[in-house]
């Protein structure tokens, strides 16, 4: 058998900038990035959009591990930012910005995604957060890649944290995940059968001079190009750091999950994309106010019950891995609401004191750039 993978974890969260008064997007001034890059190294980049700011924690062996770095680079950017009149927000939207009216990083590599991406790509203006998980052979972050993507939808659910656009309800959790899907190579990864299969089929690609390697496969879960990792992409970037690292630590927990299985010669079985893209479309339009199909039962089945069904599924991976707590917290998630229903309630609770529209949406991102340090 081979040698047990360490599940580190490494946790990558793109924000926006918003003015502190106006709560309307703005560029990341030079000094900003300068000072950010001062402080934090590799662990701070610019996005595509000049309004953008990447970051991402080391490898981290544990919840707790990323807790302490994630927080860190919060807490920074937080108050770098603070220092030219700038708030960040982690939310996968802003609520009334125009992409149109947004620019773009003048660098080589951003330059080249504008142009081969077209109108698709300048749609851009969203933020994800993406999850490393630790697993050094090959084959098996292949075929655990095709039995974690049944959760794709329940992470995506729990995430969702963009219902506004262009100063609009869009009447989804998660617009970002539509807004994404224009893009090329996006969506649930196919099914493969080994390391072998997938490097044949991207190579292929790569080899017709499409694409350079394959950071340019944009899956909601994929191999890393750059990393022995699993890599899951589908999540909206969270604004409370508590939420995230739940939702972390359970991607955390799954991973492990399914190696036990394959350890004990059992394995999740493999369903049609077909069937997890259905629930895929539930996640993006509900949230967690509605059900997913089990698709072993063939049912709707309320989210909490979902919920209360997969911490049970994964507690003993989570003790294993020092992470219980975080992964019992997704019921408080689901209790409480996600990121996309908190932001309506900000809304309709300002409009119900008298606010205009547009007054009720900069309600939100001020509530979302309190939300932004609020556990760490």
């Amino acid at each position: 058998m081979t040698e047990d993978p360490p599940f580190s974890i490494g946790i990558e969260e793109e924000y926006l900038l918003v003015d502190a008064e106006t709560h309307r997007l703005s560029d990341a001034p030079e000094a900003l990035m300068e000072a950010a890059t001062e402080a934090l190294g590799d662990q701070v980049a610019p996005e595509f959009l000049r309004c953008q700011i990447e970051v991402g924690t080391k490898v981290c062996e544990t919840i707790t591990d990323a807790r302490e770095d994630l927080s860190h680079l919060r807490r920074t950017i937080a108050r770098l930012a603070g220092e030219f009149g700038l708030r960040p927000i982690a939310a996968a939207c802003h609520p009334t910005a125009d992409w149109a009216d947004q620019t773009t990083q003048d660098k080589d590599r951003y330059r080249a995604l504008k142009k081969d991406l077209q109108g698709v790509g300048r749609r851009m203006l969203i933020c994800g957060m993406h999850v490393h998980v630790g697993i050094p052979d090959e084959d098996a972050r292949i075929d655990l890649m095709n039995q974690f993507k049944y959760f794709l939808p329940h992470l995506l659910a729990l995430s969702a944290s963009s219902p506004f656009w262009q100063g609009k309800d869009s009447g989804l959790a998660s617009y970002r995940i539509g807004v994404f899907d224009n893009l090329p190579r996006t969506g649930l990864p196919p099914r493969l059968e080994s390391w072998g299969d997938y490097r044949r089929s991207v190579d292929t690609i790569v080899a017709s001079g499409i694409i350079e390697d394959a950071s340019k496969i944009w899956w909601d879960l994929r191999p890393s190009a750059n990393f022995p990792t699993l890599e899951t992409r589908i999540c909206d970037v969270i604004p409370r750091l508590s939420h995230t690292l739940s939702i972390a630590a359970t991607i955390q927990c799954v991973h492990r999950m399914l190696w036990r299985l394959k350890c004990q010669n059992q394995r999740w079985r493999i369903y049609e994309n077909f069937l997890i893209d259905e629930n895929r479309w539930r996640a993006q339009r509900y949230g967690t106010e509605k059900g997913l199909i089990d698709l072993g039962r063939g049912a709707v089945v309320p989210f909490p019950e979902l919920i209360g069904e997969l911490v049970a599924l994964i507690s003993d991976d989570a003790r294993a891995l020092g992470c219980l707590d975080e992964v019992e917290a997704l019921r408080d998630i689901v209790a409480d609401g996600n990121s996309a229903t908190r932001q309506r309630a900000v809304f309709s609770a300002a409009r119900d004191d008298g606010a205009s529209e547009p007054e009720a949406l900069s309600a939100v991102v001020a509530a979302l750039a309190d939300e932004f340090t609020q556990d760490t």
